[in-house]
Formats: C-alpha cells, structure tokens, sequence
C-alpha cells in the first residue's frame, strides 16, 4: 500500500504469531440473522410501542452542510416549553408514538402509558435555540405528532383527560390482539414523521414572466440602464453644458 499523508511511516515488527490473530467475518450471515431477530424481539417486547423516539429536526453545522437537514439528539426545553404552552414548570412528556399511511390516510399512534415522564421524545438540555424557524418547526413536529397519538389510560378503564377516547383504545386493543391487523399502527417513529431534505428541482422553480409582479419585469434591462445612467453622468452633463454653450455662442 502506498504511503499518503503526513503520517508515520510504518516500520512494524511483528514477533507475534500474528496470522493466527487475524481478525475475520466469516460470521456476516449469522450476525446478520441475528440482528434481525434482535429487531423482531425488541419490537414485539415494546408492541403497540414504536422502537424508536421522535426527534427533532435540526440543520448540519459548519457552511458546508447548512443546507441539509437531520435527526437532531432531542428537542430542546424551549420546544417543550412552548408545545406545552407552560411559562414555569412543565411536564416534559408522555409516550407518544406515530403511525404510517396505511390507504392514503394516517394512522393512530398507540400508547400504552399514561405518565408524563416517557412520551416517547428526546430531549435534550445541551442544545439552545437561536432561530425562531427552527423553534417553530419543531413545535409543529411536536403538534402534529401528538394529533396521532391514542393514550392509554395508566389503570384499565380509568379514563383521564388527556388520555384517548374509549372506542380509540378498544380498536387499538382489538388490532393488536389479532395478528395481522395492525394496519395503520406505526412501529417506527422515523417511518411515519420522517425528515426530508428539499431536493433542488424542488427548490428551484421556473417562474413565467407573465407571474411577475408588475415592478419586476424587464428587471435585468432596468439594471443595465440605471449602470449606464450612474456611469455615464458625467458625460452626459458635459456634453448638455457644451451644447448649451455652442448655442448661446451662436446667438
């Protein structure tokens, strides 16, 4: 291999027996299955559960990657603050969990808990908000995740007021129970909510010129002519001065 950069260069002595170290991946096949059934365990531990959390929508640091957005660590507690519209103390969450489209609708998300505490959200104390786009963003994310949540109540048949309606939970229940029918109930947060970057034929669009406002057509000849204008001043007012004196000279 050739030697690049500006790094050591290698001089290794190997006194080991060092081909009997030699890490393979024979087992790629095997740790791949066991992944799977990994995933298939957990979501059936966690059902009607999502695996996942929601998380907020955040932009790439530095200028090269701004442009972009991402999954971010958590939402922040100035999100959370104005989503739960407290001006002091506030609950930071209850399990919420969201569903994907299923016949061209949206379907239900389904929480087993009813405590404050898991809603199913990151959160995060390190982050600030600086931007109000980001804040409401992320506060609409957080609105329109909730609207899909059913709330189970904490003890059967004890309805609070945050908790989903009866009929909500006996369906959500029903759907579970019989295997096969959980269409419309998410098990991935992500899946349902995802966070899309505009692509640029999305962001760029062929605007008419008859869509122009009306003091923005032949902008580009209005520019050149205001340069010329600006440029040509001087020029101009010598050549009127010495007209003028031409003409008074004559008389």
């Amino acid at each position: 291999m050739a030697i690049k950069h500006n790094n050591a260069i290698p001089n290794n002595h190997f006194h080991k027996h060092w081909q009997r170290r030699v890490r393979v991946h024979f087992d790629q096949p095997g740790r791949k299955h066991r992944r799977r059934q990994a995933r298939l365990e957990k979501a059936a531990a966690v059902a009607p559960r999502p695996v996942d959390k929601l998380r907020p929508i955040v932009r790439c640091p530095t200028i090269k990657y701004n442009r972009k957005v991402r999954a971010g660590r958590g939402f922040t507690l100035q999100e959370l603050k104005v989503f739960f519209n407290s001006p002091r103390r506030f609950p930071l969450a209850r399990t919420i969990y969201c569903a994907h489209f299923s016949a061209g609708n949206f379907g239900k998300l389904v929480s087993p808990a009813s405590s404050l505490r898991p809603l199913a959200l990151r959160s995060t104390t390190a982050a600030r908000i600086v931007s109000q786009e980001s804040l409401a963003a992320n506060v609409a994310r957080l609105k329109e995740y909730k609207a899909r949540l059913i709330l189970f109540p904490r003890k059967s048949g004890q309805f609070k007021k945050l908790d989903s309606s009866p009929e909500e939970v006996k369906a959500a229940k029903e759907a579970f129970a019989a295997e096969g029918k959980v269409e419309g109930y998410a098990t991935r947060v992500q899946a349902t909510l995802p966070i899309k970057n505009i692509t640029r034929e999305e962001a760029i669009t062929e605007i008419k010129r008859d869509e122009m406002p009306e003091g923005e057509k032949a902008a580009y000849r209005r520019l050149r002519e205001a340069r010329s204008e600006a440029r040509l001043v001087g020029v101009r007012e010598k050549r009127a001065k010495a007209k003028a004196e031409e003409e008074s000279a004559k008389k």
